[in-house]
């Protein structure tokens, strides 16, 4: 990321918390919903009292596809959204696991791990 793509407000906070192997969402102070991805104002109530915690960090496969690419590329990889126990949907990909043998409803658990010098969340097979 350059200079003029850097981060401001709660997407700043959320990454320098995985920077640190830390994942966290926010909660509505108001409504005590989840919310992700990283707001300054709940999209559910349109409070501004959005705080920190740590979910749970376990969730299932809601969404899946396979990215076809060539071995020299780095091969075939797999995007997915993944529903967290809390009931917010992240993007990520699932390691440990054959890309096309990812299915709906596989159940995995958040892992935080560096990618460039950065946090990066990723998903394992549970």
């Amino acid at each position: 990321m350059n200079e003029a793509q850097q981060l401001s407000g709660p997407e700043e906070a959320y990454q320098r918390a995985l920077n640190v192997g830390r994942f966290v969402i926010q909660r509505c102070g108001d409504c005590e919903r989840p919310v992700f991805y990283p707001r300054t104002v709940c999209p559910h109530c349109g409070a501004n009292k959005l705080s920190w915690f740590s979910p749970i960090g376990e969730g299932h496969v809601y969404s899946t596809t396979t990215v076809r690419r060539d071995q020299e590329d780095g091969g075939d990889y797999n995007v997915c959204i993944v529903e967290l126990a809390e009931g917010v949907r992240l993007m990520s990909s699932i390691r440990g696991i054959l890309p096309d043998r990812v299915i709906i409803g596989t159940k995995v658990r958040i892992k935080v791990v560096k990618s460039e010098g950065k946090g990066l969340v990723i998903c394992e097979v549970k």
